[in-house]
């Protein structure tokens, strides 16, 4: 096992995401104990000490599942992170009560990571109210030692992470990002990961394979890859690419079973980062998945200045993409949620004035009629 050093802390830099584990029937809220445990025991005893879970997984199940199969290690042997809920808005006013269940499920005195949960467009303006008390509540834990180091973890804009660290940037001591090689430039990831670096805040990566989508791919990608690298398996390029990355110490991969347990524990018992040539294919990959479906928007800003309801074209566009390639999701709900109603897609007068100016010839208003349909 690879391991990384935070502050003083030696952890795995693979780390089991517990948002998947082992299902009973396919019941998301009945989690396959047994199957579980076994899971985490061939884990620990092959080097995993990074173990994250949340408020929200399995249908509020997991945090109480995950605290029930460690209680059978010594404490000091691995490292446990959740998160405060904050997706929910109807959370905000409970962190107190939250916080406390979450050390009685987990059966522990302190959590050696906690999270601002999903920050994003529609819940930054809430967490930043101090009239909920939530940061000020997560630091006195920090301060009492029931939180050893407090972060966040966010799907959400550059504009709002920034938004997040000018407030709270100098008590967040590491962030968990979606970052992949796909999502490097189709999300932007690249740009948050240098951010972050700007901030000198350590990173966390989440969602390295795209949810199970960048393990299998079509016979003329995987060839290529395999002209390259004839005995990398798909997903662990996947992992080789986010090794290539300077700043990431811990990677996160919901792992279901054991022959996924024992395919990514293989990947990182060393470190084998891609070349420049090999980056460049996986990137020219990417480039083609995403173009399949994608608008090609550039983001020159021409069309922007001419919108009578000053919409945001460029990143409405952006969110559109990711929720037509990636078949829905909550990305751009969640993203659009935050937004004020004369802002959204449906906000569109269909006048083209901006397809008059768009170099790429993009059908803006019927873009925003399909992403109105998509939403619904």
């Amino acid at each position: 096992m690879i391991y990384n050093t935070f502050k003083d802390l030696k952890i795995s830099a693979l780390g089991m995401g517990t948002m998947r584990l082992p299902l009973i029937n396919g019941d998301n809220s009945k989690i396959d104990v047994e199957a579980a445990t076994e899971l985490i025991a061939y884990a620990m005893s092959h080097g995993v000490n990074y173990y994250d879970t949340a408020w929200v997984y399995h249908s509020k199940t997991s945090e109480r599942v995950m605290g029930e199969i460690l209680k059978s290690y010594p404490r000091d042997s691995f490292y446990l992170a959740t998160k405060f809920p904050g997706f929910n808005l109807d959370n905000m006013d409970k962190v107190e009560e939250i916080f406390e269940d979450q050390i009685k499920k987990c059966q522990v005195d302190y959590f050696d990571f906690y999270l601002f949960h999903n920050l994003c467009e529609a819940n930054v303006d809430a967490y930043l109210d101090p009239k909920y008390g939530i940061f000020d509540y997560l630091m006195k834990q920090k301060q009492n030692g029931r939180i050893r180091h407090l972060g966040f973890s966010t799907h959400g804009s550059l504009t709002t992470i920034e938004r997040f660290l000018d407030a709270y940037g100098e008590h967040m001591e590491f962030a968990q990002i979606q970052l992949n090689w796909l999502d490097w430039d189709f999300q932007n990831a690249k740009a948050k990961l240098a951010l972050l670096r700007e901030r000198n805040i350590p990173v966390i990566i989440m969602e390295p394979v795209r949810g199970g989508k960048l393990a299998k791919l079509e016979k003329e990608y995987e060839s290529k890859l395999k002209a390259l690298r004839p005995d990398e398996s798909i997903p662990a390029w996947a992992f080789r690419f986010l090794q290539s990355i300077d700043g990431i110490f811990v990677t996160l991969s919901g792992m279901s079973n054991l022959e996924q347990l024992k395919d990514n524990l293989a990947t990182y018992e060393y470190a084998k980062p891609l070349s420049d040539k090999e980056k460049d294919t996986l990137l020219a990959i990417a480039a083609e998945m995403t173009a399949k479906t994608a608008l090609p928007c550039t983001k020159c800003q021409y069309c922007a200045p001419h919108c009578p309801m000053s919409l945001d074209i460029p990143r409405i566009i952006e969110l559109y993409n990711e929720h037509v390639y990636s078949g829905g999701g909550f990305i751009a709900p969640m993203t659009l949620s935050g937004w004020e109603n004369e802002k959204k897609p449906s906000a569109c007068l269909g006048c083209r004035e901006c397809e008059a100016l768009c170099p790429q010839g993009i059908k803006i208003s019927e873009m925003m009629s399909d992403f109105v349909k998509r939403l619904k």
